[in-house]
């Protein structure tokens, strides 16, 4: 089957890992993955040659709001592929009531919320979300981002440059983050150098602009500079995982309103793949749902949280033959080709 994914790509952002994964999976798979619009990023395949047996995946995050008119025409693309066969994958939550959650939200209100629901609504019937737990009735579970088992990085911790490193753009994640580095303050001497790579961090990001609330970057230079933390430009989709095997451990967390809708994201599969310890700032629940019981032991906990990052730093191994099964379970599970051959049988129902 020819998939058609309609996304913006930006290489340091967004799904960029996913779609090139997807590409790749899908012709060890006898399938063909493109992306609709004309050629600009040499790591992706695109295509404007739209055929009526085609399926067509809307894939919607935040980079949406980015898309200019005819670079995206979405009625037009509609018009050539039977409704059957298009799909909408909404990464981001929107598809749903306007929800606000410490300062993060999906809409501005309940107008935007119903237009876009009706957007929605009129590309497809096949709505899906990465969680397991959606909303509304008439939205499906599809994970949308996986595993590549060839990710997986040997777990080696004798040379480590960082004991904790973070790599990701600020986009609501300020009190996520602040909150693990309250934790790690409290071991600060045991922990080491401490990276962050990404923007939004010590500065406004360079996207920033008045059609994006500051809350979206908000975060504390001073705090960080206090605490020593030195922080980096944002790397490529491809450079993502090395980049986090610089640390000791890396946190994982989740924008607040990915948190309560439970939205998995490409750094959930990434991760775990990478040569370093991931420490979960996310409910334990959400945790064991997603990688396993054992991966619960990863868990920031309520009571006494900085012992753990004390005993990730003394005591890695401990914790990677955890990782290693976490990497066996998404494997299985959680693969690209799991994901692809999942997608086809939706655009074929």
């Amino acid at each position: 089957m020819r998939l058609i994914f309609v996304h913006w790509v930006y290489e340091d952002r967004g799904s960029a890992q996913d779609l090139y994964n997807y590409r790749e999976a899908a012709q060890q798979l006898g399938h063909e993955v493109v992306i609709y619009g004309a050629r600009e990023l040499s790591s992706f395949r695109y295509s404007l040659e739209i055929r009526a047996a085609d399926g067509i995946i809307f894939i919607v995050e935040w980079t949406t709001a980015l898309q200019r008119g005819d670079q995206l025409d979405w009625l037009r693309l509609a018009a050539r592929v039977p409704r059957a066969r298009r799909v909408v994958i909404d990464c981001d939550g929107k598809y749903n009531d306007a929800i606000s959650v410490v300062g993060d939200h999906n809409h501005l209100d309940a107008a935007s919320s119903r237009a876009w629901i009706e957007i929605c609504d009129s590309l497809s019937d096949k709505i899906y979300q990465p969680t397991r737990h959606p909303l509304r009735s008439n939205v499906g579970t599809f994970f949308f981002h996986a595993y590549n088992p060839a990710w997986a990085v040997p777990l080696d911790f004798s040379e480590k440059s960082f004991g904790m490193i973070y790599v990701g753009n600020n986009w609501f994640r300020w009190g996520q983050l602040q909150r693990i580095l309250r934790v790690v303050e409290q071991v600060r001497p045991e922990v080491g150098r401490i990276g962050i790579t990404g923007q939004g961090w010590d500065k406004s990001p360079a996207w920033a602009n008045s059609s994006i609330s500051e809350d979206a970057y908000h975060s504390d230079p001073d705090y960080l500079k206090r605490l020593g933390v030195e922080v980096t430009a944002a790397v490529r989709f491809d450079q993502v995982i090395a980049s986090m095997g610089g640390g000791v451990f890396t946190p994982v967390l989740y924008r607040p309103l990915f948190e309560h809708l439970r939205l998995v994201t490409c750094r959930t599969f990434e991760t775990p793949a990478a040569n370093t310890i991931p420490v979960f700032g996310l409910d334990p629940e959400f945790v064991e749902e997603t990688y396993g019981g054992k991966a619960r032991a990863l868990a920031l906990p309520e009571d006494r949280p900085e012992e753990l990052i004390r005993d990730v730093i003394r005591h890695p191994y401990h914790y990677a033959a955890i990782v290693e099964e976490m990497r066996r379970e998404l494997a299985e599970r959680h693969s690209y080709a799991v994901r692809l051959q999942e997608l086809v049988r939706i655009v074929e129902e």
